[in-house]
């Protein structure tokens, strides 16, 4: 394992769990779902939409921890809610976000939501800072939710609302995740993205008959022929190439830790930006030599989760 922050536990793989498919799926099949107790809240956003939150805000606490999902996830995932109840147990108050379309009901506007999108980050935060202005806010992105953090974090630089922050598994280069997913065994997480992806294409056209229809077989397909001309973009590369998180890293000043595995399945570990990284002192990361896509079977288990609420509980609460 490599890390450059000091105090922190050495990840260790049970024995079955010999390579990242085994952590990616066996986190996800055998993570518990069951939520705490949240409360249901819907924010409007800037252009007539809205926002699904789940918050359960601590009147003890001193920071309020915002979570970001990973593409097709919302707040029910298996790394939000166990994380959730990670950090309500050293006090801390969450918000779990669910992106437009992810929550309990399809959101208004044509558009979705994407890698880049943090239009959305800011309403929420921006929720927080007026609703709990005593709260220290942090913040933590799993995948997709990873990379427009980063994007966020340094688009704001300075002035982010978030005093600290971490990404998980963030697909640092776009098109070389996209890229990986269509090859051998990751087609079964491509195959999975594009049903729930399709699902939601065909309903959304109902209201609105002009979207795009998709009849491709691949996620680089499906964000050439939609999430692309959807948001603005012109084609899957200017997508990928405007937003891919990598590119954003020299200019996040807010402490960030940066968590990934070299058996990632999904985002290849050879995109981690490691001399950007370096070279920013608000960077830490920790890099596993076992692991998977947001899953990381630890033994005993918790680790991950366990080193996000020591992260914040150092930055936050010190």
């Amino acid at each position: 394992m490599e890390t450059n922050i000091r105090n922190i536990s050495k990840f260790q793989a049970p024995s079955w769990c010999f390579n990242g498919h085994l952590h990616t799926i066996g986190c996800s099949f055998n993570g518990n779902t069951t939520l705490p107790d949240l409360k249901r809240i819907e924010i409007p956003t800037p252009d007539d939409d809205f926002l699904e939150l789940d918050c359960a805000v601590r009147p003890d606490s001193q920071a309020l921890i915002t979570l970001f999902h990973g593409l097709e996830g919302s707040s029910r995932r298996y790394y939000m809610v166990q994380l959730m109840e990670q950090l309500l147990g050293l006090k801390m108050s969450v918000v779990a976000v669910n992106f437009r379309s992810c929550g309990s009901k399809m959101n208004n506007k044509p558009r979705f939501y994407h890698s880049g999108a943090t239009d959305d980050y800011i309403t929420v935060f921006r929720w927080i800072q007026e609703r709990h202005p005593n709260q220290r806010i942090g913040a933590v992105g799993f995948s997709l939710g990873a990379n427009a953090l980063i994007k966020s974090l340094a688009e704001k630089g300075s002035r982010h609302p978030a005093e600290a922050a971490v990404a998980v598994s963030t697909p640092y280069d776009l098109q070389a995740g996209s890229i990986l997913l269509s090859q051998g065994f990751n087609k079964i997480y491509e195959h999975y993205f594009l049903r729930t992806l399709r699902r939601k294409l065909s309903t959304k056209r109902k209201s609105y008959p002009g979207l795009p229809t998709f009849n491709g077989r691949t996620l680089f397909e499906f964000d050439d022929k939609v999430t692309a001309p959807i948001h603005g973009f012109d084609g899957a590369e200017d997508y990928y190439n405007q937003c891919s998180s990598r590119q954003f890293i020299p200019e996040v000043a807010k402490p960030t830790l940066l968590i990934h595995s070299r058996q990632d399945p999904i985002c290849p570990i050879d995109s981690f930006p490691v001399d950007d990284v370096r070279n920013n002192p608000s960077m830490d990361y920790i890099i596993t030599d076992e692991g998977g896509h947001v899953g990381f079977w630890s033994k005993p288990k918790g680790w991950l989760n366990g080193t996000i609420g020591n992260y914040f509980a150092r930055k936050l609460l010190a």
